[in-house]
């Protein structure tokens, strides 16, 4: 055998002067072969650096041990702790993760499908990007019996199944804790309203200065992707209204830390002028001055139950062609940016 080369079932066949079928038999563990060859076998394997080709073996059953999982952004805490437990989950039923991010963008989105796809996952965790309001390239995957389980964000896609959290309650919860606190023209930073997650938040929102009479007023909701520079825009927006806001909740955390820092620049007082709710308890949030006062969304949590999901499906532990969707509960955690 050339050292350069990978040994080989048939090198392990001539080095033991048998068949290459029985060294094959062997290492499949067959019962048509005896443990004490089997052990022979095995020991030359070892002794040769023989290494079994794991794809093409799975690629044999059609099944590739591999799960895509494709999130917006890596970089933000609650997705990064999502795929922490996505990965401990998949670990201990011995499957492997591909992971990409969509950066908000749809196309971008659709070519890391078709990547998923071309590679023969096994199933695919998904919260869909931002910008996402059709589907085909999900549907593709469908089509090709993928099962999908969708993760914070939900898509409305038959036979698939999502895991969330009330969005709704705890856009309310974030908004009545401001009006408990002494805000009235409370503003709402709110994400593309094409995603569920966003209207629930905004819905969320409205019912609690509902419940407490309280005028909404549309000129108070201010859409955008949340990024940070996005919070700062947003707070020199509420600056040049003609109220004297004081109450935000944000739909994330960025957007809020980066309208508090302007804020604070602008001379205002966090919280006796203006306080502050964020969302997702991003690590930042507790340590920024004042501390952010955040709803808590445990992405590890999320990411276990997702992929424990999937799992029953690839599976087949559950019928791939049921929906359903897991909701988990938030809980506000209050800090100096809101308590007045």
């Amino acid at each position: 055998m050339n050292k350069n080369n990978k040994a080989t079932i048939h090198d392990i066949a001539r080095a033991l002067n048998i068949d290459s079928s029985t060294v094959s038999r062997a290492l499949n563990d067959s019962p048509r072969v005896t443990q004490k060859t089997k052990d022979k076998i095995i020991a030359k394997a070892n002794e040769l650096g023989y290494q079994r080709n794991h794809l093409a073996s799975n690629l044999r059953k059609s099944k590739t041990y591999t799960l895509g999982v494709v999130v917006p952004r890596i970089s933000r805490h609650f997705f990064s702790s999502a795929i922490a437990g996505i990965e401990e989950t998949a670990y201990q039923e011995g499957y492997n993760v591909v992971i990409c991010q969509s950066l908000e963008a749809l196309e971008r989105e659709q070519k890391i499908a078709e990547t998923l796809l071309a590679n023969r996952v096994d199933g695919v965790l998904i919260s869909i990007s931002m910008e996402t309001s059709s589907y085909e390239h999900l549907q593709a995957l469908r089509q090709r019996n993928i099962p999908i389980v969708f993760f914070d964000r939900f898509c409305d896609i038959p036979d698939t199944c999502n895991v969330l959290i009330d969005d709704f309650q705890a856009g309310f919860n974030a908004t009545e804790h401001l009006i408990l606190n002494g805000s009235k023209n409370i503003v709402h930073f709110s994400g593309t309203q094409n995603l569920d997650i966003y209207r629930n938040r905004y819905n969320g929102y409205k019912v609690a200065l509902e419940k407490h009479n309280i005028p909404f007023r549309e000129d108070f909701v201010l859409s955008s992707k949340l990024m940070k520079e996005d919070g700062v825009e947003n707070a020199k927006k509420i600056l040049a209204l003609p109220y004297k806001i004081d109450g935000i909740f944000s739909a994330n955390d960025v957007a809020a830390i980066g309208a508090l820092q302007y804020l604070k620049e602008q001379g205002k007082r966090i919280p006796e002028d203006i306080a502050i709710v964020g969302f997702s308890n991003e690590p930042i949030s507790s340590i920024i001055e004042p501390p952010l006062s955040t709803i808590n969304q445990s992405g590890f949590e999320i990411g276990k139950t997702a992929t424990s999901l999937l799992l029953s499906k690839v599976n087949n532990k559950t019928s791939k062609s049921i929906s359903e969707t897991i909701i988990l509960k938030t809980n506000l955690i209050e800090r100096k940016s809101s308590v007045r």
